[in-house]
C-alpha cells in the first residue's frame, strides 16, 4: 500500500507543486503544503478513493488556503513591496499557453487581488477545470455558491489581467529591446518599449535595496532605469531567462545572481516591471521548476 500511495504521489506532484504554487505565489511555501499533503495521503485508504487526482488536488488546495491565510498576514509586515517567487522555467512551459499565462508574473499578481476562497476558485476552475461538485467539496461550499463565486472571479481577473495573451516571441523582443536600451542609456529607446502608464515595482524583502514602493510613469522609470545602470555597468550583466512561462532577464553584479526582472506587456509595450532582488525568494533560479497540469503517469 506505501508503495501505491507513493508512486501516485510521485506521479502526481508536479501538478500538485503547480496548484499550490499558483495559489501562494511562493514556491518555498508551496513545498510545505507538499510535504502537508504527503503525510495526508500516506495515511489514505487508496481503495476507498475513486479519483485520485481529485482526491490529492484536494488535500493540497485545502492546506494551500490555510497557508495563504498565514501568508497574507506575513505580507502585512513585509519590507517594501511584494511580489511572488520567480521560477526558472523548463522551455515546455511556454508550449502550454494556459499554464504559462496563469503562472505569468503579471497573473500572479493579478490573482493576489482576489480573495483566498475566489482565488481557489478561480484557479482550480479556469486553470485545472476541476467540476464545479469537486470545488465545491474543496472549499466546503456549495455547487451554487461556487459558481456564483467563479463568475465574480473571471469578471475580476478579466478587468485586470492584460487585454491579451501576449506570446513568447512578443515577450522576448520586448526584452531585447529593453535590454539594449537599457545598457546603453538611450533614453529615446527606453521610453519607445514603455508604457506610458509603465509601474516599476521592486522586492528587495528588506535584505537588498529596492525602490520602496512602485515608481509609475515612463519618464519616471525610464531615467530611474538609466541612471541606476550607469552606477553599475562596469559590474553588471543582463541575460535572458525562461521566467515563470515566458522570457525574462536576470541581472547578475560580478558574476552573482542579484535581480530577475519579469515584465507585463499590454498593447506591444512594457506596462509592468517586476524586479525581485529579496535573495531568499531567488534560489529556485539556480535550477529548473517542473510546472504541469496533468500527472506524469510511469512507464
Amino acid at each position: 500500500m506505501a508503495d501505491r500511495a507513493t508512486e501516485e504521489y510521485v506521479a502526481h506532484r508536479n501538478l500538485l507543486f503547480t496548484v499550490a504554487y499558483e495559489l501562494l505565489g511562493s514556491a518555498a511555501d508551496a513545498e510545505d503544503v507538499l510535504q502537508e499533503t504527503w503525510l495526508r495521503w500516506a495515511g489514505v485508504d487508496l481503495d476507498e478513493v475513486r479519483d485520485r487526482r481529485a482526491y490529492l488536488v484536494r488535500i493540497t488546495t485545502r492546506q494551500a488556503l490555510t497557508r495563504l491565510r498565514t501568508l497574507g498576514r506575513r505580507k502585512e509586515s513585509y519590507v517594501g513591496s511584494w511580489l511572488p517567487e520567480p521560477l526558472l522555467t523548463a522551455p515546455d512551459v511556454a508550449d502550454d499557453v494556459a499554464l504559462a499565462d496563469s503562472v505569468s508574473m503579471a497573473m500572479l499578481l493579478v490573482l493576489e487581488t482576489l480573495a483566498p476562497t475566489e482565488r481557489a476558485v478561480f484557479v482550480l476552475r479556469e486553470v485545472f477545470d476541476v467540476d464545479y461538485e469537486e470545488i465545491a467539496e474543496t472549499v466546503d461550499k456549495s455547487p451554487t455558491t461556487v459558481r456564483q463565486i467563479a463568475h465574480r472571479a473571471r469578471a475580476h481577473v478579466a478587468a485586470r489581467r492584460p487585454r491579451r495573451t501576449v506570446s513568447a516571441a512578443e515577450t522576448r523582443d520586448a526584452l531585447d529591446a529593453f535590454r539594449r536600451a537599457v545598457e546603453t542609456g538611450d533614453l529615446r529607446s527606453l521610453l519607445a518599449v514603455l508604457a506610458a502608464d509603465v509601474v516599476l515595482v521592486g522586492d528587495g524583502g528588506g535584505i537588498k535595496q529596492a525602490v520602496p514602493r512602485p515608481i509609475a510613469g515612463a519618464d519616471k522609470v525610464a531615467r530611474l532605469l538609466a541612471g541606476g545602470w550607469g552606477r553599475v555597468a562596469g559590474l553588471a550583466s543582463m541575460e535572458p531567462a525562461q521566467v515563470n512561462g515566458y522570457p525574462a532577464l536576470v541581472v547578475r553584479l560580478d558574476g552573482e545572481l542579484d535581480t530577475v526582472v519579469a515584465v507585463r506587456l499590454d498593447d506591444g509595450r512594457i506596462s509592468g516591471l517586476y524586479a525581485v532582488r529579496n535573495p531568499e525568494k531567488l534560489s529556485r533560479m539556480s535550477r529548473q521548476t517542473t510546472l504541469s497540469r496533468r500527472a506524469t503517469m510511469p512507464g
